[in-house]
């Protein structure tokens, strides 16, 4: 067997698995047997097909690539069960709601995808399911045999001394930051005034004074639904969406209106344009109370007194975070802001427009914490008031040890970690049962695999 790839339960089945769920290749029939677990002939090709249409460029031998991965997967998963590993259906329901999600921006709506696939989104994520949950017991038990391997840093720099100079990554400028939010809370005055709005909304939509659509374009506060008149397709069981919004929308028939309710970003009112089971097409107007400068003001001191306890060193920013922060996406980081991968270095265009002027302007030094300071966020517009700790700021540079350890020595332990998955699988896969189809015989890359497979005709 040639290198297992360490992405390899990350990279597969998901063009597949939707590839399974709207086509099949030419007639089906089983091509590998790993234990009790099968791979379909439609497993290898439907993912080469697909590879096609996105325009990918696709090896000779695809076909061996892809099922020495799936006979791998298998593999994994077989021993999972033997150790009783348990992957919680909660957990692969939040996968199944970010694949559909994927796909739903892939190709533009709910509509368009339930059309191209010819099934509804609770067929597709049912088609999803046994696939998405073979990855998570593969991921399991890859971290299972793998938990044990640790690196000292004489290894990273042996692993650094081996990569040739002129394969050394080049790096723009990043930064990592971490922060404290709080949000200014209106005044009940405020909040009173976006409430009789939305109700008088609520009635020029009812009377026929007004389309409800045209009201979301003139006065809705959500920028991301404005233009399309409030219009959003939702579902029931995505977890993305505020419990509140969910709740509200799904108790309404078809042509109603809700009444006015607060979520999480201000006062709403929701109509109902269409509803099939756990998915709905509705139009909603937000709005978001006004902030006065008392709110903000307040806001201002607690974070001061807060910046001082950190300073003097009688708190560290982690409990700050725990104590004061408001901010759902980082409160559980520390407060550290992470890239689209989970890692905690961000280039500048990947930082918010608002946080590059703040960083450019306020001249914050790596290690330094800057004094409270107001913000809007750009999706929600949400006011908000922030302290913001700059860990480290990098200049533009070729990969080295002293800039970039953390990222060489996660590369390092990843190899040493391939060499441990790949020697458990050399005094394993005699002791699985395997079959392997003849139109496999020639793939050189399978051969630890071949050796122990029962002959096909």
């Amino acid at each position: 067997m040639k290198k297992l790839s360490t992405l390899l339960v990350a990279l597969l089945l998901v063009s597949a698995a939707f590839s399974q769920g709207t086509r099949k290749v030419t007639a089906d029939k089983i091509v590998g047997i790993v234990g009790d677990k099968i791979i379909l002939k439609s497993d290898v090709y439907n993912d080469i097909l697909d590879r096609q249409r996105r325009g990918e460029q696709v090896p000779p031998n695809a076909n061996c690539f892809i099922m020495e991965q799936l006979l791998t997967l298998k593999a994994l998963v077989l021993q999972a069960e033997k150790d009783s590993i348990i992957v919680g259906e909660d957990e692969i329901d939040a996968l199944l709601d970010n694949q559909v999600r994927g796909f739903i921006q892939m190709y533009g709506s709910k509509d368009e995808l339930e059309r191209i696939a010819g099934r509804s989104i609770y067929q597709i994520k049912e088609d999803f399911r046994q696939s998405f949950t073979e990855r998570k017991k593969a991921e399991r038990m890859r971290d299972k045999i793998t938990e044990s391997v640790k690196i000292t840093p004489q290894e990273v720099t042996e692993y650094y001394n081996k990569i040739p100079k002129d394969s050394l990554a080049f790096y723009e400028s990043e930064v990592e930051i971490s922060q404290v939010i709080v949000y200014p809370k209106p005044s009940r005055e405020l909040e009173l005034l976006a409430m009789d709005e939305l109700s008088d909304f609520k009635r020029q939509a009812e009377n026929g004074t007004q389309k409800f659509e045209t009201l979301a374009q003139l006065y809705t506060d959500d920028p991301g639904s404005k233009e399309s008149g409030g219009r959003y397709s939702i579902n029931r069981t995505e977890k993305s969406w505020d419990p509140a919004f969910i709740q509200n929308a799904f108790r309404l028939k078809e042509g109603q209106i809700s009444p006015v309710f607060k979520s999480k970003f201000g006062y709403h009112i929701i109509k109902m344009e269409k509803r099939s089971g756990d998915d709905a097409i509705v139009r909603h107007i937000l709005r978001i109370p006004k902030i006065t400068d008392d709110e903000i003001n307040n806001s201002l001191n607690l974070l001061d007194s807060v910046r001082s306890k950190l300073i003097a060193g009688t708190m560290n920013f982690g409990e700050a975070v725990n104590k004061y922060s408001e901010d759902d996406a980082s409160k559980f980081t520390g407060g550290r802001s992470q890239n689209e991968t989970g890692g905690s270095y961000l280039t500048m265009d990947q930082l918010g427009k608002e946080m590059v002027e703040f960083l450019t302007k306020s001249n914050l030094k790596p290690g330094e914490i800057s004094k409270p300071n107001v913000f809007t966020e750009d999706r929600t517009q949400k006011k908000g008031v922030r302290l913001v700790f700059l860990k480290s700021r990098t200049d533009p540079h070729r990969e080295n040890l002293k800039d970039d350890y953390d990222r060489i020595a996660q590369r390092a332990i990843e190899e040493k970690k391939q060499v441990a998955l790949e020697k458990w699988f050399s005094s394993r896969i005699s002791t699985f049962y395997l079959m392997i189809d003849e139109d496999f015989a020639g793939c050189e890359t399978m051969s630890n695999w071949l050796q122990y497979a029962v002959k096909t005709k």
